[in-house]
């Protein structure tokens, strides 16, 4: 009895870990909705990670997060489960960008959205030019307002979804 007994506790365990451990699939989706100024053309270009047009960073326009990341970035990783639960809530209301750097290739940048529940545009640096942009080191998010100015810089991890609605609230204005 104790045998069976311990059976069922461990495939019911198991099926939720299971269960939990399932990313919903993310997507790559076309930067072609992305607010930018079409007259800056030059600056710090980028691909597009679904192999569309790209952009210069300084074009961007907001209110707009932009979530500098790596896939092989165990903090960026780490990170992404917030803002995919913060996007589900302020898709309309603020557009989020993503900008892969230092992949080895798109391919990677792809598995990585796919894989983590990804659903907003997505840049891909080949060169590291954003580097001299962006700064060095990932996880960077940064706050853009309507006009292009960069209102916040945070450098290193967002530790929540409540600090995400906080620091867009409080630099963009937007209330989530």
């Amino acid at each position: 009895m104790k045998r069976a007994a311990f059976f069922v506790l461990a495939l019911a365990l198991s099926g939720c870990a299971q269960t939990q451990s399932v990313a919903e699939k993310g997507e790559v989706i076309s930067c072609a909705s992305v607010p930018s100024d079409s007259s800056v053309t030059s600056g710090t270009l980028v691909e597009c990670v679904d192999g569309s047009k790209g952009l210069a960073l300084e074009s961007l326009r907001g209110p707009m997060i932009v979530n500098v990341w790596g896939s092989w970035c165990a903090s960026c990783l780490d990170e992404i489960p917030d803002f995919v639960s913060f996007y589900a809530k302020a898709k309309g209301k603020v557009a989020l960008v993503g900008v892969a750097v230092e992949e080895a290739s798109p391919e990677n940048s792809k598995r990585f959205i796919v894989n983590n529940g990804i659903t907003w545009p997505n840049y891909y640096d080949r060169d590291s030019k954003s580097r001299g942009y962006f700064g060095m080191g990932v996880p960077v998010t940064w706050f853009i307002s309507s006009d292009g100015k960069v209102q916040h810089k945070k450098i290193g991890i967002i530790k929540s979804e409540d600090e995400l609605i906080t620091l867009t609230e409080k630099y963009l204005g937007v209330k989530i």
